[in-house]
């Protein structure tokens, strides 16, 4: 496949092995079956890999999905507002918030305005931008429509759990306390004990559409799942 040819459909239950080994491709599964093509990235070991998800170079139809797919796994938590997290996220949690029917939904930025306030922000890494500093900022202005209210915070992948930890960070200290965090995919484990770590256990409220393990490149060259 090319690189752009990634994310841009999703081929009907069963139209790729899910065996252990993976090619030059990972097949991701959506709850209803569908499948969806993900390129590995090696990480820098040379000996490991992810599944990559870009929610803002996907197909529409593909957006959609993912964003329906997400909104039905969270309708259950009975939602009044759906705030999103820079950069990618922001995609993903408007599509979110149609699916559930609102009007509108609550985004969360890294660039300052010349009202906000820096008392409403918190320093933000990403594992995918991580020599880049920035901060979140919420809009003052937002603030009516999000406290108490019953708030979906969405990120479109939760992987090293950098960046929704600054987000819980971040409505924390605004009196806010997000009844569910949701994502496109969970990526590996590794990010429950980061999100855990001030002692409350967020991660019982993470869902996701779907989960993809670290791979590890197996002695034909090919990359295979954990196990």
């Amino acid at each position: 496949m090319q690189p752009h040819d990634f994310w841009q459909e999703l081929h009907p239950p069963q139209s790729f092995s899910a065996e252990q080994e993976c090619g030059d491709f990972y097949v991701a599964e959506l709850p209803d079956g569908r499948q969806l093509q993900l390129p590995i990235r090696v990480l820098a070991d040379g000996e490991h890999a992810l599944a990559s998800l870009i929610v803002n170079q996907a197909s529409f139809a593909v957006q959609e999905a993912l964003a329906e797919a997400l909104a039905a796994r969270i309708a259950d938590y009975d939602i009044d507002v759906v705030a999103g997290l820079p950069t990618l996220g922001l995609t993903l949690a408007s599509a979110v918030a149609r699916a559930l029917g609102h009007a509108r939904y609550v985004p969360l930025g890294t660039s300052r305005k010349f009202w906000y306030r820096d008392e409403l922000s918190v320093s933000l890494s990403s594992i995918t931008t991580p020599n880049q500093e920035k901060r979140l900022y919420i809009d003052p202005r937002m603030l009516p429509l999000l406290k108490g209210k019953r708030v979906a915070l969405i990120d479109d992948v939760i992987s090293s759990g950098a960046s929704i930890v600054s987000g819980l960070a971040l409505v924390a200290s605004c009196g806010i306390e997000p009844v569910v965090i949701g994502a496109a995919m969970l990526q590996s484990e590794r990010w429950r004990e980061r999100v855990d770590a001030g002692g409350k256990q967020w991660s019982e409220r993470i869902v996701g559409v779907f989960s993809t393990p670290i791979l590890e490149r197996s002695e034909n060259g090919a990359w295979r799942r954990p196990g």
